[in-house]
C-alpha cells in the first residue's frame, strides 16, 4: 500500500520520536509542580512553564531550543526525500501512471509533511495548554481568560508548520539529493537569521530580519499573543516576507513538480 512516500529511515524517525518527546518537556515539568504542592518548587515551575503568553509563545516560537534545534532539524529530516527522491529514482513515473495529476501529487506531498510538523508542533502545543489546565484544577474562567492567547500561540504554530513545509518542498523539489534539501533548508532558516543578527548588531536596524523566516514568524507570532515586539520593522514588513515566503515557494514546488518525468526511462 503506498504512503505517497518511501518509508523513513528507523534513525528518522528516531529522531522524530526524540524531538516529540523533548516538545512535551514542559508537560512532565507541569506534572512536577502539580506533585510538589504549594512550595518554592511549584512556585519556580509554574513561572518557567506554566501559561503565560511567554510560556505560550516560547512552545512554538521560542529560539532556543525549539527553533534552534528542534523545528528546522525536524522539517530536514522529514522533507529531505519527499521529492528529491522521486526525481533521483524516477518513481513519480509511478504516481502519474495512474489516474494522479501532478496537482494530487504535489498536495499529497505537501499534507505528508505538514501531517508530521503538525503532529509534533501543533499536537504538542495543544497537550501542553491542556496539561496545565489538568495539573492545576483550573476551571472554566482560567479557560476563557487564556483561550485567546492559546488561539494565538495555536495560529502561530500553523503559521511554523505552513512555512516550514513551504520552503522544505520547494527545495527537495529542486534536486535529487535529499542531502542537499535537508542542508538548503537547515541554511536558509540559520543563514538569513546569522545574517539579520550580523547586520543588527553591527548597524543596530532590525530590518534584515524580514528575510529570516523564523524572525519573520516569530514577529508575527509576538503580535498573536500580545508581546512586545523584539523588532524594530513594522509587522506588516514580516507579514509580508511570510506571504512571499510562501508563495514564491509553492510557485517553485509547482513548477518543479510539473517538470517531473511521466514514463519511466
Amino acid at each position: 500500500r503506498g504512503t505517497g512516500h518511501r518509508h523513513y529511515h528507523p534513525m528518522v524517525r528516531l529522531s522524530i520520536f526524540v524531538i516529540l518527546l523533548y516538545s512535551l518537556l514542559p508537560v512532565l515539568m507541569l506534572f512536577l509542580a502539580s506533585l510538589s504542592g504549594d512550595g518554592f518548587l511549584n512556585d519556580t515551575f509554574s513561572r518557567l512553564w506554566g501559561i503565560n503568553r511567554y510560556n505560550l509563545w516560547g512552545q512554538v516560537l521560542g529560539y532556543f531550543p525549539k527553533n534552534l534545534c528542534c523545528w528546522p532539524m525536524l522539517t530536514a529530516l522529514v522533507v529531505g526525500g519527499m521529492i528529491s527522491d522521486d526525481r533521483k529514482f524516477g518513481t513519480s513515473a509511478i504516481y502519474f501512471s495512474r489516474p494522479v495529476t501532478r496537482t494530487d501529487y504535489t498536495v499529497m506531498k505537501y499534507i505528508s509533511v505538514a501531517v508530521v510538523l503538525g503532529f509534533v508542533i501543533v499536537l504538542s502545543y495543544f497537550v501542553y495548554y491542556t496539561s496545565a489546565i489538568v495539573f492545576n484544577g483550573e476551571g472554566w474562567a482560567y479557560l476563557v481568560d487564556t483561550l485567546p492567547m492559546f488561539l494565538g500561540g495555536l495560529i502561530a504554530g500553523i503559521l511554523v508548520v505552513i512555512t516550514y513545509t513551504s520552503i522544505g518542498l520547494a527545495l527537495s523539489s529542486i534536486s535529487q539529493s535529499r542531502f542537499f534539501a535537508a542542508i538548503a533548508f537547515l541554511g536558509v532558516i540559520y543563514g538569513t537569521k546569522l545574517l539579520a543578527l550580523l547586520v543588527d548588531s553591527q548597524f543596530d536596524t532590525s530590518i534584515l530580519y524580514v528575510l529570516s523566516p523564523y524572525d519573520s514568524l516569530a514577529h508575527i507570532g509576538q503580535w498573536l499573543l500580545g508581546i512586545a515586539p523584539n523588532y524594530d520593522h513594522p509587522l506588516a514588513f514580516s507579514i509580508v516576507s511570510m506571504l512571499l515566503y510562501n508563495a514564491a515557494s509553492v510557485a517553485l514546488l509547482t513548477f518543479r513538480v510539473g517538470s517531473l518525468e511521466v514514463t519511466r526511462e
